[in-house]
């Protein structure tokens, strides 16, 4: 297992019932992703954190501006993976402008296994990106959310043709 790693992404306070734009069923996915990130670490799976921060060069944005606690990364994420590498990026895709790629090359990586927020905008876009296509990728379902349910089942329902879908109950043979 130790050529996979579990890519989490933005899991950041700006998108929890405190934050400045919080998402439908944070505290669920939260749970999800803990899970997943002990199953990974059991099975020497790599894990890295995606973190979003606004692009100064556009001036301050709504949410994720570097500098505020709303764009740091969780600390129950952190707490469970703290000497998890953390790739910043500006984007939607994970792989664009950021060290993410080298990163995965430095650690012989040759699956993800993608979670986090929000499903139809960074989790698909790095799922999708040009530069994934080189590695086997699966999206962890239950471990994904977005602004409502509706639209994180049509987002996975849009990917699932490319994509594969897991639950994080099916992880490293749990």
């Amino acid at each position: 297992m130790s050529n996979n790693a579990l890519l989490v992404i933005d899991l950041q306070n700006d998108y929890f019932p405190q934050g400045k734009y919080p998402l439908w069923n944070t505290e669920q996915v939260k749970e999800n992703i803990k899970q997943a990130i002990r199953r990974a670490h059991s099975a020497g799976v790599t894990v890295i954190h995606i973190q979003h921060i606004a692009a100064p060069t556009i001036g301050v944005a709504p949410f994720f501006n570097q500098g505020t606690s709303g764009s740091d990364i969780h600390e129950e994420v952190l707490a469970v993976a703290p000497n998890a590498d953390v790739v910043v990026k500006h984007y939607a895709d994970s792989f664009v402008g950021t060290n993410l790629e080298s990163l995965l090359t430095q650690h012989g990586i040759e699956e993800l296994l993608i979670c986090g927020m929000m499903t139809q905008n960074c989790v698909t876009h790095t799922a999708i990106s040009k530069a994934a296509e080189k590695y086997k990728v699966s999206i962890i379902a239950d471990c994904c959310t977005t602004v409502d349910e509706m639209i994180h089942n049509i987002a996975l329902n849009a990917v699932s043709n490319r994509v594969p879908l897991l639950s994080y109950e099916q992880l490293f043979g749990y």
